[in-house]
């Protein structure tokens, strides 16, 4: 069950939900009151109204549109024999909470309109001005997710995350996204992960720049989207320790970390 309350007035929500060990754990996040909506927006592109709530980032509007919401990740709910990973229950009741059946809402767009699967990427708002995202992501069921060209509202997003993980609130309690050594990464780690690391060398093909953290272990940026790093140089990162983050796949005998944006990759100091 869910407690939500507009941000008119100070309030607690709280959570009960079964992480993927089993155990009933009950969480309690304290939010900042205020009277403006997180992380507004200037202008709608669109709107539509909720039939359905798949999980905690994408939803389906009564004209058959599925919308994938920008700019964020939740936790996967189970499907193919693979279990739901914690706090994804929490995250698609929090948003069925927020945007139920017949709920009208708005969308933004950003640069790209539509993902390889046919869904709508947009920014969704309540009429009250609520933005879905940054709900999520302030309860700590969210973590910011940039995939270029679509930057629109990232730094705000950022703000409302760093907040959470400052507070422990949500996912952010959990080890799995608390940052890990790349030397201390298992060969079978898979999925979401914020990697530390010293680059210990930078590599160049012709279509990528690799970045290693340690031995069987790399990022890979894209030089398609070297573009985006306007203030980082990627190649200028030798010797120097970085927090990265994303999804963690196997390739060819190593753990590789697809980096697109410097959202995702923070230098250490």
């Amino acid at each position: 069950m869910i407690v939500y309350q507009p941000r008119r007035a100070p309030f607690i929500g709280a959570l009960l939900f079964s992480a993927a060990f089993g155990t009933l754990l009950w969480i309690e996040g304290t939010f900042a009151a205020g009277s403006q909506a997180l992380c507004p927006a200037r202008r709608y592109d669109g709107h539509g109204t909720v039939r359905h709530v798949f999980d905690g980032d994408t939803l389906e509007l009564s004209d058959g549109r599925r919308v994938r919401l920008l700019g964020i990740n939740t936790p996967e709910l189970g499907h193919d024999d693979r279990p739901a990973e914690p706090f994804s229950e929490p995250a698609t009741t929090f948003l069925q909470s927020l945007a139920r059946p017949g709920t009208r809402v708005s969308l933004r767009f950003d640069v790209e309109r539509h993902d390889r699967y046919g869904r709508v990427l947009a920014h969704v708002f309540l009429d009250s001005g609520v933005n879905l995202q940054a709900e999520l992501i302030a309860a700590g069921l969210a973590a910011t997710l940039v995939v270029p060209p679509n930057e629109w509202n990232h730094d705000c997003y950022e703000a409302l995350e760093r907040g959470a993980r400052k507070d422990g609130r949500g996912i952010w309690r959990l080890d799995g996204y608390r940052p890990v050594a790349a030397h201390r990464l298992g060969a079978d780690a898979r999925g979401f992960h914020i990697v530390t690391g010293k680059v210990r060398r930078i590599g160049e093909g012709e279509k990528n720049l690799w970045l290693d953290l340690a031995p069987g272990v790399a990022v890979r940026i894209p030089k398609e989207d070297l573009v985006y790093f306007r203030s980082v140089a990627p190649r200028s990162l030798l010797g120097h320790r970085l927090e990265v983050r994303g999804i963690v796949a196997r390739r060819r005998g190593e753990l590789r970390i697809t980096v697109r944006h410097p959202a995702a990759l923070r230098v250490l100091h």
